[in-house]
């Protein structure tokens, strides 16, 4: 908790380093500034999973979804399996999030049953590193389980500075026809159209009632300038926090940013655990 207040981060990368691109290393070192992002990890360069428990805690996370990703392009391939050792030991704050890339499973709908049976609770989709487009009649197999089960899609929408990354595909508005064809399924857009496309991102959470905004990746006292054509405190009631850690400076220090930005009690517990909670259930807050 910080300031009484239950913290939700809802975007979090703890992968074995030897599954990373150099790239990846380079970024975490860059943004995390004065954090000790590597006090989690051994020698090795693997997650210890009591360090990485006892680092959220300090931050005041209480819970914390993990992600994985196969983007062999652009990050690397991060096998989900390597996440499993954290959330066994605390299955508490700990969650997993699954990915597919369409180049790389096949069947798509076999993969995402697979990793939502390790204890999932949501589907992240990275289309830039994948370079795949979301609204591909392919990827809608994932959909179609994600609707069945009950689970959130988490997209990335915006830019992303990696090496091999295809930008085009983060474009908010390649995901208006998915959004509408799952009126069922909620709908994450992960760093909220960083870059171009906060406006279309922006609208699409406004207007549609399935679709959120992940803040990943955004210096939270830079969301009102980003988001200046909207109601920023009717927006901010579609924010879901989330880090991108460890490219971060903290999460403590960007969940206390968020809190500086003047908005309602009701709006700012939504946007730090509430929206994660009505998202993601099986989280227990």
């Amino acid at each position: 908790m910080i300031s009484g207040r239950t913290v939700v981060d809802a975007h979090v990368h703890v992968p074995k380093l030897s599954t990373v691109k150099p790239a990846w290393l380079e970024w975490a070192d860059q943004f995390s500034g004065p954090h000790s992002w590597r006090d989690a990890y051994d020698d090795n360069g693997d997650p210890v999973p009591a360090k990485v428990d006892a680092l959220m805690a300090a931050e005041g996370v209480d819970r914390a979804l993990l992600f994985c990703e196969y983007s062999p392009r652009a990050t690397g391939m991060q096998p989900i399996e390597d996440l499993l050792p954290i959330v066994a030991h605390n299955p508490v704050r700990f969650r997993l999030v699954a990915n597919v890339n369409p180049h790389l499973h096949h069947p798509l709908a076999a993969e995402v049953e697979r990793q939502l049976d390790l204890g999932a609770v949501a589907l992240k989709l990275h289309p830039v590193h994948g370079a795949f487009s979301a609204a591909d009649k392919e990827v809608y197999a994932a959909y179609h389980v994600c609707a069945d089960r009950g689970v959130p899609v988490i997209l990335h929408s915006g830019t992303s500075s990696f090496p091999g990354a295809r930008a085009s595909f983060g474009n908010p508005e390649l995901l208006s026809d998915v959004v509408e064809d799952f009126p069922g399924v909620q709908f994450v857009f992960a760093h909220g159209g960083r870059g171009w496309w906060y406006d279309v991102a922006a609208f699409l959470a406004l207007a549609r009632d399935n679709v959120w905004l992940d803040l990943a990746g955004l210096p939270p006292k830079k969301l009102p300038e980003y988001y200046a054509r909207f109601d920023f405190a009717r927006l901010a009631e579609k924010f879901v926090f989330g880090t991108d850690w460890p490219g971060v400076p903290g999460p403590g220090r960007n969940a206390a940013a968020l809190a500086s930005l003047g908005l309602s009690d009701e709006v700012l517990t939504g946007a730090l655990s509430a929206n994660a909670a009505k998202l993601f259930p099986s989280l227990g807050i």
